[in-house]
Formats: C-alpha cells, structure tokens, sequence
C-alpha cells in the first residue's frame, strides 16, 4: 500500500478541490455520455435590461434538472417566477425533456413547486433547525 497522510480543512483547499473536480470529471466522462448534459437558461429582464430573476438548469435526454430559480425580492409574488419556470418548461420539452426534477429546501418553495405540478419523491429531514430538503419530480404525459 502507498502511505498516505490525510488532512481535514474548515476551508476549501482551491487547488486541491481542482484535482478532485478535474478527476472526477474524467471518470464521470469515461463512464457516461455526458457530453450529452447540456445547459437550460431563462432570464427574466426589467424595461431597464436589468435581470429581474432566471432559471437555471440542465437537460439530458427526456431529464430536465432546475438548479436554481430566483426573483429579485422587489419584484416578487408578480408572476414573474410563473412564468419563468413555465418558459424553462417549455424550452425543456422543445428539446424533448419530459420528466422534470429539482431539489428545495422548506424555507424556499416546496409550496411553489406543488402548485406547478411537482410532486415530493423525497424528503430528507436530517438538517438542523427542522429544515427539509425536498427532491421533488414532474411527469408529463408520454401520450400527445
């Protein structure tokens, strides 16, 4: 066996993590096709240019992940999230995703993403303070 020395950090080492992103990477590449994830993007714009929230995922075949939806907090409870998630949606199935999944915590928007049809497929109740973070799917119809 090749000795090792092993040290624990409070903050992350930068060079270090890069080795670690970088080969796990190559071994993520070398068993999957994951050339095949690709991007998902919608920006909401004020008159001004300036970005009022987004959505932000990626798709892989019929998958589709959102990762982070987010509205600038004086522009909220105007639809503004809605219609985001509706046009990260659709982008998604033009490009033939229809299985739809994302993480949330309790004190995000689990409620949000009930009303838009996603359903609970997980809870995972061990963070502090009675946080529960939801993984949370939606099926379309594979009928037309």
């Amino acid at each position: 066996m090749t000795p090792v020395s092993i040290k624990a950090h409070d903050e992350l080492p930068v060079a270090e993590a890069a080795v670690i992103d970088e080969g796990l990477g190559r071994s993520n590449d070398a068993a999957a096709p994951l050339g095949e994830v690709k991007a998902l993007s919608c920006f909401a714009h004020g008159a001004d240019g300036a970005v009022l929230g987004g959505a932000i995922g990626r798709r892989w075949g019929e998958c589709c992940e959102l990762q982070q939806l987010w509205v600038d907090p004086s522009h909220r409870h105007q639809g503004i999230a809605t219609q985001l998630m509706a046009r990260f949606e659709l982008q998604a199935q033009a490009q033939g995703c229809k299985r739809f999944f994302l993480e949330t915590f309790s004190f995000q928007a689990p409620d949000f993403y009930r009303a838009l049809g996603y359903e609970v497929a997980h809870e995972n109740r061990a963070f502090p303070h009675g946080i529960v973070k939801f993984l949370m799917v939606k099926q379309l119809s594979l009928e037309y």
